[in-house]
């Protein structure tokens, strides 16, 4: 799960597009969370760990902060969240997760990505099955034993840790964010995450042949390219 992950990570960065897509992604996200949760990341967890990772993403501190008195100040547009699920390019499993102003614009948008790269959409349900929401933190390490002991002896509920080719990736339910790498920290105070982040985890993985190589990664590009994607889950592992 460790490689598989890494790989899909590696596929979605080659493909993210320029900053201001990055920028307009997190603009998006830190408004409708402000607005749901609260504007003080002290109370709102789910806002102060979407700040941390925008700060790592390098996303300037103006347009985090702009984003958060549009959501203080209401005067921002009324996003929604919109899930679609489908098959991708060599039969992967596929979420693509929005957030939109307009739900026939954005079915419209994702339902091409689709047809165009001979993939199938589905309907709710689909594949989300096959999926766990889980918190992941990527570092570099060799010893997952250890990492998991000291996870344990914290009381963290992880449901993984797996090290391979020098990196230890960790896996736990994603209520236990914070738990997880609060205790991380104080195990190891120099420890350098890598990635840190709650998504979905497939619980299988497919690998994709050399064929369908070329359109899973322009399924992926197109995904990328609309306004309205905030990210895209899936479970193919692509040859090395």
């Amino acid at each position: 799960m460790g490689r598989a992950y890494q790989n899909r990570k590696e596929s979605m960065a080659k493909t993210a597009g320029a900053k201001t897509k990055i920028y307009s992604k997190y603009s998006k996200e830190l408004y409708v969370c402000a607005k749901n949760g609260g504007f003080d990341p002290e109370g709102n967890l789910s806002l102060r760990r979407l700040i941390d990772s925008a700060k790592k993403d390098q996303v300037p501190s103006h347009v985090i902060d702009r984003a958060l008195e549009k959501a203080q100040s209401g005067a921002g547009e009324d996003y929604e969240r919109a899930t679609y699920e489908g098959f991708g390019p060599g039969g992967c499993s596929v979420i693509v997760d929005c957030l939109t102003d307009n739900n026939k614009r954005t079915w419209t948008d994702v339902r091409t990505c689709f047809v165009k790269t001979g993939a199938k959409i589905g309907s709710p349900g689909t594949v989300a099955h096959l999926f766990e929401h889980q918190a992941v933190f990527v570092f570099k390490g060799a010893d997952d034993e250890a990492v998991l002991e000291e996870l344990m002896m914290a009381d963290v509920d992880v449901t993984d840790v797996e090290g391979e080719n020098g990196m230890i990736t960790v896996f736990c339910p994603h209520t236990e964010f914070f738990k997880a790498k609060s205790a991380l920290h104080e195990s190891y105070p120099d420890l350098e995450l890598e990635i840190e982040e709650i998504t979905f985890v497939a619980q299988t993985d497919i690998d994709i042949d050399q064929e369908h190589v070329e359109k899973f990664e322009k399924f992926m590009a197109m995904l990328h390219d609309c306004d309205d994607v905030q990210n895209i889950y899936h479970n193919a592992v692509l040859p090395e």
